[in-house]
């Protein structure tokens, strides 16, 4: 699939969300790892944070928060991925100010390391780590988000 494919995929996801939510949601999609990326944004403040990047589209993540008018605080990784390499080194170089997320049991190098019950913020938003889902490693995590 084309880089060009790729970006219009994510907009026609989020041409679906509802105008006045408060929560930017992007869905984008990599089709070589098969891996998916989100971008939340607070449409109030213009932070966001995106959940998962690939190096290989970073660049695309790039575009899409410059258009967006988006200040990107975060890049997440809910794990240490075997499919991929992150792109969150990437886009701390592109991005100034956006940090690098992972959990602290997963042994890699990010700015910042969080643990099961803690959070980050973006904008109105406060996302929770979540431990490992049952059956899975140490080092995985997921997000809860809520307004606060």
């Amino acid at each position: 699939m084309a880089p060009a494919a790729l970006r219009v995929a994510g907009r026609r996801l989020s041409q679906h969300c509802r105008a006045g939510a408060p929560v930017l949601l992007r869905q984008m999609f990599e089709p070589t790892s098969c891996t998916y990326t989100y971008l939340l944004g607070d449409r109030e403040t213009r932070e966001a944070v995106l959940i998962d990047p690939v190096l290989e589209t970073a660049p695309r993540d790039v575009q899409l928060v410059k258009e967006l008018g988006l200040r990107l605080l975060y890049a997440v990784n809910t794990h240490c991925h075997a499919d991929h390499i992150t792109g969150s080194g990437l886009l701390r170089s592109l991005l100034p100010g956006c940090q690098s997320v992972i959990s602290r049991l997963s042994g890699a190098q990010a700015d910042l390391h969080i643990e099961d019950g803690q959070s980050i913020h973006f904008g109105r938003f406060v996302s929770w780590m979540l431990g490992p889902p049952e059956g899975s490693g140490p080092g995985i995590i997921g997000f809860k988000r809520r307004e606060g």
